[in-house]
């Protein structure tokens, strides 16, 4: 039996000191969810497990010290970690980075942009503004290489080139740092974990965990965009379109097929390392499903100010209701509140407004459709066809329970559209990591 986790980065509510467009969260709470998680499964179950399988949000970054970042606890039959010596985790929805800040850093061997929210361009903006937070550690990883480390005791940490990419930096046909580069601009590259290939083992638990066995293989945490598509894209004339927090649409690049040295800091598509050497090509927005709670947040919002209480979760379902009776729209809505990484001074607009198109049947129809549109603005569907992509497995939390947004989906590519079933990250490093057993 394997066991997968996946450990997302989700901002909590709370007071706590934050940086100016910064988005951090507390790395207790993540262990504690995630500790509660395990221990909600059956413990029979548990005892069978033969392999652990990690993946996370690839983009952030966490620090902690060697040897004391985290700490064992528990009873003769439960064990499990806490954090001990690790600061605030720094999610990939960080924007303290702006674009001039950017622009200031050396330019990376590699063919991914820098952005924002990746771990390099993170330790950067840190080693400029906050270098005494630098010095307190001298461990540094995602949020689940972190969980990694922890499981296995490692002394320091391992990082797939899945995630070492998204820092920025890391070449991914040497599989190197950028360590020249780096040292000349004066980072601190003891800070860099140790590069592994994507779906090797990182090593095994020093500990029962929850009932998991002691010296139980742990494989490198992985990327999640990586293996959801691992998990749904059954052949490899698929294209994978995931609506989540994000979204992002991808298919596989040919055999042999490696990135240009220098990337186009205005293309919408990256290339990702993928496995065994493979590339994705992928655009990878910055809003999905993010942008539909935004929306709720803000008529919530409204809401309150007006003298009325009602819950996000009540307000929802309502939406979806009423764009489900608005089968069509003329409003146009431009839904990059988030910006986007290829276009970060992006901004969101809506357009064609008449005192017909303003119900939240027309709004909620139009802020779906914007998704699409933009993503397909990012990806063209001339470029599937011209990749030989037959047909688009379509999945993601966001999709799932918004009717409305898959409706959009079947209108937005000239394409026969699935649906997977149980699709996920989860799936697709458990599926990773029994290949790698096998």
């Amino acid at each position: 039996m394997i066991f997968a986790l996946l450990v997302l980065s989700e901002i909590s509510k709370g007071s706590r000191k934050t940086f100016s467009a910064a988005k951090e969260q507390n790395p207790e709470r993540i262990i504690d969810t995630l500790n509660k998680c395990v221990t909600s499964l059956p413990r029979e179950k548990l005892q069978k497990v033969v392999g652990i399988g990690v993946s996370g949000q690839m983009h952030g970054i966490v620090f902690w010290r060697a040897n004391t970042g985290g700490e064992w606890f528990g009873t003769d039959s439960v064990h499990m970690f806490k954090p001990k010596d690790i600061c605030q985790l720094i999610t990939w929805q960080d924007g303290r980075c702006s674009s001039d800040f950017l622009t200031s850093l050396p330019q990376p061997n590699s063919h991914i942009n820098l952005a924002t929210g990746f771990g390099c361009a993170t330790i950067f903006w840190l080693l400029k503004h906050r270098p005494e937070l630098l010095s307190e550690f001298n461990v540094a990883g995602t949020i689940h290489d972190y969980v990694v480390s922890m499981l296995c005791a490692s002394k320091g940490c391992s990082i797939s080139a899945q995630n070492a990419a998204s820092w920025g930096y890391f070449n991914t046909v040497t599989h190197q740092w950028n360590l020249d580069i780096l040292r000349e601009a004066g980072f601190p590259v003891h800070l860099l974990p140790e590069p592994v290939e994507s779906g090797t083992f990182a090593g095994h638990t020093c500990s029962e965990w929850h009932g998991v066995p002691a010296n139980t293989p742990v494989g490198a945490a992985l990327g999640d965009l990586q293996c959801s598509v691992y998990s749904s894209m059954t052949n490899k004339t698929d294209a994978v379109l995931n609506i989540s927090t994000s979204a992002q649409l991808t298919f596989a690049m040919p055999a042999g097929f490696t990135p240009a040295c220098v990337p186009d800091a205005l293309s919408p598509i990256s290339y990702f390392p993928y496995f065994n050497g493979s590339y994705l090509a992928v655009a990878a927005s910055l809003n999905g499903g993010n942008v539909m709670a935004n929306f709720v947040g803000m008529l919530t919002g409204w809401m309150k100010e007006l003298g009325v209480e009602i819950s996000e979760s009540s307000i929802y379902p309502q939406l979806i209701q009423a764009a489900q009776a608005q089968l069509n729209t003329d409003l146009r809505v431009i839904p990059t509140v988030l910006g986007e990484r290829h276009a970060a001074s992006s901004q969101g607009q809506v357009s064609n407004i008449s005192p017909w198109n303003l119900s939240l049947g027309h709004v909620t129809r139009a802020l779906c459709r914007g998704v699409l549109d933009n993503l397909v603005s990012m990806m063209p569907s001339q470029k599937l066809l011209e990749a030989g992509v037959e047909r688009v497995v379509a999945s993601g939390s966001a999709l799932g329970r918004n009717e409305v947004l898959k409706q959009e989906v079947e209108k937005a590519f000239p394409l026969p559209v699935v649906y997977g079933k149980d699709v996920d990250s989860a799936v697709g490093v458990a599926m990773v990591c029994s290949d790698g057993l096998n």
